[in-house]
């Protein structure tokens, strides 16, 4: 049975990740944390396999596309030099806390918490956005320090990327949201694969089964590809509606999962 949710979970939350451009483990990560069907340390690990698979073959996809919205290859590779080195960071901040609480489930909690306040100011961002006046950042340096907060942020929710990557990008360099989804996601693969070396070269990959990574991973790629065949189709507006709608979503998870560790 736990082999079922986890394909459900990771092939929908896939799926929607990349249509949105907020990597679905932003949806893994707490709905799996509510389940309690894995440990917690287990389900950032996995959920950040899961999401680097999707973004390597949603933005493959992206990059082949000739009809895809404006892509900056100066600015993207800015922001993915400042998400390796957030990466690294995050990934050793979430150890530093994971080895200094009691219990290693409570991580959870405190992911959680940082989650919810991160899906709670995007989801006010997002219904405003209209009435707040946007950037137009072009700097290296900016655009280096920008990605390593995405980038650090990423790694330690174990979550990809998630609705603050969206809503940095819509603030700082004025995208629109298929734009900025793109742009997401190419960040996600860059900070997700700098914490999976990171686990790699430290010995910190925690215990799981060769079976359920390869039905994540798999399910990473066929939620990537058939959510990067949906986005061309979908109009920006309903993908704006379905942005925040899962935002009310992981909001109810969250607090949930934060009651359940305390």
């Amino acid at each position: 049975m736990e082999y079922i949710i986890i394909v459900l979970v990771s092939f929908f939350s896939s799926v929607v990740g990349s249509i949105c451009g907020i990597g679905g483990g932003v949806i893994i990560k707490p709905v799996l944390d509510a389940t309690g069907i894995i440990p917690v340390n287990t389900i950032s690990f996995l959920s950040g396999c899961t999401v680097l698979s999707m973004s390597v073959i949603s933005v493959t996809k992206n990059l082949r596309d000739s009809a895809r919205p404006a892509f900056d290859k100066r600015i993207a590779t800015m922001l993915a030099v400042g998400a390796v080195a957030g990466g690294l960071l995050g990934k050793s901040l979430y150890q530093r806390i994971l080895s200094g609480l009691p219990d290693s489930q409570r991580v959870g909690a405190v992911q959680a918490g940082v989650l919810l306040a991160v899906t709670i100011g995007t989801l006010i961002y997002t219904i405003y956005k209209k009435r707040i006046n946007t950037l137009h950042v072009t700097g290296n340096a900016a655009c280096v320090i920008i990605g390593c907060i995405l980038g650090m942020m990423s790694a330690f929710l174990g979550i990809g990327g998630g609705p603050i990557n969206l809503v940095i990008l819509f603030y700082f360099f004025s995208m629109g949201t298929k734009q900025a989804a793109a742009y997401s996601l190419y960040i996600i693969m860059f900070s997700q694969t700098a914490s999976l070396i990171s686990s790699l070269v430290t010995r910190q990959v925690p215990e799981f089964t060769f079976l359920m990574i390869a039905l994540m991973v798999i399910c990473g790629v066929l939620g990537g590809l058939a959510g990067s065949r949906a986005n061309k189709k979908i109009e920006e507006r309903y993908v704006d509606r379905l942005f925040l709608g899962l935002m009310v979503v992981i909001i109810l998870i969250n607090i949930y999962n934060i009651i359940k560790y305390i």
